[in-house]
């Protein structure tokens, strides 16, 4: 009979076959009250789990990641089963887990309304409140096939068809509602208590615009009620901070249905991205990057040879021209493979290191569109490293140190590392992935950093570091990126010469920090909330004149600033200068300059910053030697 080893190392015996249940129960009657799951030799697995042999065993609770997945999981299917209550006619379709939440796609004749939303999250607490028991049970695959085709669930079953003929397939039965799911699930519908439905949104059967439109239902769950309320609470404000609401108020862009995906930058908008792309011009500079510029549309057989047609030609935008294919570039490495293959390179020449501000355009779907933060046309900071295999750990190293001091002059102090390995569809073989993964590996841990692994999450060339910054309300950004590529090189035919004379291939190394302009210029818009730190406000400083008499002295303040590199306006208008003040206050101005007659005969301006605060008269020159103070050291005004 079963020994059971528990995760302080203490081992529970048992003289028959227990379910996970019982053995919480042996261990303390808040344990069993507590417990949603159980981990059996690192498998999640329900508490109903029958445990015949020896054994390691973790009780899954709501204060584990694993709990708080596995509510959410059961919270999709109540929800179904709500919807089956209420609406009989309603197919279902699938339910998976997202981040933060849920949702269940459903198939019915007309939409779900606000109404609706309500009166299926209202049956949801009452089925919850029932404590209904969760059951699991395995089914022939053709039962359950026959059995979803007589419920008229035609999705359900071409799910289920799809299962080879020799498998079984997994059912939960919640009082009269069965669904077909892997599990593992909570055993009652009582432990589902923190829920709330968000939204309905369209969407097609298996992801696919050629099928039939569905009908999807947004959801949250949690395990604590104030865990939600500060969820929707996030929300709240991140509505308030939307950067396409902002970029509108502010006047930086906007986007149009006659060009989907793509931005027309207005004059303030443009000016942040060149400060931005500037900046980074420097830490090209300071970092050993040479800048290179290469075209965007490159013929269909690089693109063949590179890769990429074969595992990514369905995100690629396509032409041709006098019998030949060609592709608007996605990426831009294997245009700097070019640029390294126009001249036989030395070892001595290695590490080599190019940069490009490189206008890049991918296919995306409509539907995933979403102001700057999913475009089909996008700049990255690209960069690329072709260096030998020794060198491979130092480079990564002094990547992971740059890319957090940049973020820091962004003001991004809290991020997080991850590795994203080998997905299904990749070049190379298994050995080389080996090598590229551990490469990545001991980058991290000579820069003392850790991290977390996401299985199958890499690039189909290489596998990558990726750095999520956390910003003002808690929300996590993917962002930079170091990937360690031994593929596309030799693909490419890149070759060095190496010091016995021999040609090998280099290693290709693909850097960016802040990925996309576009998205992260969406991403500081709403860290921000629009009040940009001064170094990247639009407009720095704006004069106001209190009357006409001071409108040529307020124009000259403005020239100076302007002279000295400063991003300056003047505001001559005939109006109050309360009003002047209120309105550019509104506008989240970093300073307002005022000037009276007093200021104009001492050559000096009022000082006011953002938040309001006076800071009295001072000269030009004075304010000048502030404002380039603060600029120096990338903070924010108050």
């Amino acid at each position: 009979m079963p020994d059971i080893k528990l995760p302080d190392g203490s081992i529970r015996s048992f003289d028959k076959v227990v379910t996970i249940a019982e053995v919480a129960t042996s261990i303390g009657a808040g344990l069993a009250r507590a417990a949603l799951a159980g981990k059996v030799n690192g498998r999640l697995v329900d508490t109903s789990y029958l445990i015949d042999q020896d054994a390691d065993l973790a009780i899954v609770t709501e204060r584990d990641a694993e709990g708080l997945e596995i509510v959410r999981h059961s919270t999709a299917h109540l929800l179904a089963y709500a919807v089956k209550e209420l609406f009989p006619e309603a197919q279902v379709t699938i339910g998976p887990v997202i981040e933060n939440g849920f949702y269940y796609d459903f198939a019915y004749k007309r939409p779900f309304t606000p109404e609706d939303l309500q009166a299926i999250e209202e049956r949801m607490g009452e089925l919850a409140k029932r404590d209904i028991p969760v059951s699991r049970e395995v089914w022939e695959r053709d039962d359950a096939v026959r059995f979803f085709l007589d419920q008229g669930e035609k999705y359900k079953a071409e799910l289920i068809a799809a299962i080879p003929a020799n498998q079984q397939v997994s059912l939960y039965r919640e009082g009269d509602f069965i669904d077909l799911c892997r599990g593992p699930h909570v055993p009652t519908t009582g432990k589902l208590k923190v829920f709330k439905l968000m939204k309905v949104a369209g969407a097609y059967w298996r992801g696919d615009h050629r099928n039939e439109q569905l009908q999807r239902i947004y959801g949250t769950a949690w395990t604590r009620r104030e865990d939600l309320d500060a969820y929707l609470h996030m929300l709240e404000e991140a509505e308030k901070r939307d950067h396409r609401r902002l970029g509108k108020q502010f006047d930086l862009f906007h986007m149009q249905d006659e060009a989907p995906g793509l931005v027309f930058w207005h004059p303030k908008g443009w000016a942040i991205w060149q400060e931005i792309e500037q900046y980074m011009r420097a830490v090209y500079r300071d970092n050993g990057y040479q800048e290179v510029r290469c075209p965007q549309i490159l013929d269909r057989t690089l693109w063949e040879k590179s890769g990429h047609w074969e595992h990514y030609k369905d995100n690629m935008f396509t032409t041709s021209s006098e019998n030949r294919d060609y592709a608007v570039k996605p990426m831009n490495c294997p245009g700097h493979i070019q640029v390294f293959n126009a001249d036989l390179r030395s070892y001595r020449e290695l590490p080599l290191r190019y940069g490009e501000f490189g206008s890049c355009h991918r296919n995306e779907p409509a539907g995933a569109l979403h102001g700057l933060m999913r475009v089909r046309g996008f700049v990255q900071d690209d960069g690329h490293i072709f260096c030998t295999e020794e060198q491979i750990e130092s480079e990564v190293t002094a990547f992971n140190e740059l890319v957090r001091k940049v973020y820091a002059d962004f003001g991004f102090h809290d991020v997080v590392v991850k590795l994203a390995l080998r997905p299904e569809g990749r070049v190379g073989s298994d050995e080389v992935w080996d090598k590229a993964e551990e490469a990545l590996r001991g980058g991290l841990r000579a820069s003392g950093l850790e991290w977390t692994e996401l299985p199958g999450e890499g690039a189909f060339y290489g596998p990558k570091i990726e750095f999520h910054i956390k910003d003002a309300i808690g929300r996590s950004w993917q962002c930079g990126t170091m990937q360690v590529d031994f593929s596309m090189p030799g693909l490419l035919g890149a070759e060095y010469v190496a010091g016995n004379d021999e040609r090998r291939t280099p290693v290709m190394l693909h850097r960016a920090i802040l990925g996309s302009l576009e998205r992260f210029i969406g991403i500081l818009i709403e860290n921000f909330a629009g009040a940009l730190p001064l170094w990247l406000a639009p407009v720095q400083a704006v004069v106001l004149n209190i009357s006409e008499k001071q409108a040529d002295y307020a124009a000259e303040v403005a020239r100076k600033l302007h002279q000295a590199g400063f991003r300056a306006e003047s505001d001559l208008r005939n109006e109050k200068i309360t009003y002047k003040i209120r309105e550019h206050s509104l506008n989240r101005m970093p300073y307002q300059l005022v000037v009276g007659d007093r200021e104009k005969a001492d050559g000096l301006v009022a000082v006011r910053t953002r938040g309001g605060q006076d800071l009295g008269q001072m000269s030009v020159d004075e304010l000048i030697g502030r404002l380039r103070n603060e600029v120096a050291a990338r903070s924010g005004t108050a």
